[in-house]
This record gives structure tokens, sequence and C-alpha cells, in this order.
């Protein structure tokens, strides 16, 4: 058995998911996922790297559920880690057209930090990345340097994919939708510490 981290790019997932199924499997519990993953890992650090949602109320208060759900879930295995969104002004040479677009960040380097991090411990055997983002792959190479020992597998999420990443780690594979089916969160969550309840949003039924 050996001892497992999973860094999980949630924006990556998201769209993934999203572009499978809509908003069926949103409500996922990345522990269980982990866990059905990899069944004959200990796993001892999930760590779910996001960014606040900006400019749509309704949008970031499902979000914060959901976030306060999975820390009440697994409060001592699960850790969110927050990058930020930065708002990009848009405009159509043709049409003269203007809006606002939305570019995540810190998430690709908080990953790259944290893959650091683990292979400089030295004390875990395996890091599962779910991320197909290419641009993870120096981290994976300066990792792999700092602790040969350390095994790097990557899972892809729906509809994504990194022909880099996988050239790089042949042990990628893409997550299964019976594996996300499989791991939801209760429709009802409840925080054991504070009692408060956190229930999944109808909007992703």
């Amino acid at each position: 058995m050996g001892r497992t981290a999973v860094l999980i790019d949630g924006f990556n997932l998201y769209h993934g998911m999203k572009k499978q199924r809509g908003r069926r499997h949103l409500w996922l519990d990345h522990v269980k996922l982990a866990s059905l993953l990899r069944p004959r890992d200990q796993i001892v650090d999930v760590r779910y790297l996001t960014a606040a949602v900006l400019d749509d109320s309704d949008a970031a208060r499902r979000q914060q559920a959901y976030l306060q759900a999975l820390k009440a879930q697994h409060p001592s295995l699960l850790t969110v880690v927050e990058g930020r969104y930065q708002r990009k002004r848009m405009s159509c040479w043709s049409c003269g057209a203007n809006w606002t677009s939305y570019d995540e960040k810190e998430t690709d380097v908080n990953i790259a930090v944290a893959l650091m991090e683990i292979a400089a411990s030295a004390v875990l055997d395996t890091v599962l990345v779910v991320s197909a983002d290419s641009d993870l792959c120096p981290a994976v190479r300066s990792a792999q340097r700092v602790a040969p020992q350390l095994t790097i597998v990557p899972a892809f999420p729906p509809h994504r994919r990194s022909g880099e990443l996988r050239s790089l780690l042949p042990s990628a594979f893409t997550i299964g939708e019976t594996k996300l089916r499989q791991s939801q969160l209760p429709p009802v969550v409840r925080d054991a510490a504070t009692g408060a309840k956190f229930e999944r949003p109808a909007y992703w039924q």
C-alpha cells in the first residue's frame, strides 16, 4: 500500500465534466474519487485547486456551498487552495462589440509548487494529478529529478487530453464516467463541528 497525495485542477476537471454530462456530476467528492482511482493506496493528502467565481452571484453561492461541503465532509484530509480570476476586456475588430472575459490565474503554479513540495519532502510514494494541462510538464520534470522514486500519475478529466503529459508519464489515464457517478457527495452534507448543513444546488441536479 502506497501513501498517495492528490492534486486536483478544479477548472480543468469542472469543464471536462460539464462537457461530458452537463451539471450532473459537479457535486463531486474528490476524496472518494481518489480512493476509487487508487484503491490499493492510502490517500493522505487531497488538495482541490480552484478560483473564486467573479461577477455571477448565483454561481458564487453554489461554488461556496460546494467548497464548504467538501471541507465538512473531509475536514482533516481535503484542503481547498484558491487562486483567482482576472477580468480581461475583449473587443471584436470586425463589429466593435466589447465584452469581459475571465482568465484563471495561479492554479497551475499552485499545482507546480505543491508537486515540488511533495517531491522535496520524500515522504510519499505517489502523486495523482487530476489535470490535462501540459503547462505542468516542467514541474513534473523537476519533481522527477528531485525525487526519482516518486510516482506521478496524471488522471485526465473527461474530454481533456495532453499528449505531452502522456509522453512524459505513460501511466496517464482518463477518468471514466462511472467513477464520477460513484463519487458524489451525499445530497446534504453536515458539518460535524458546527452543525451547518450544505445541500446540493438544485441547479446541479
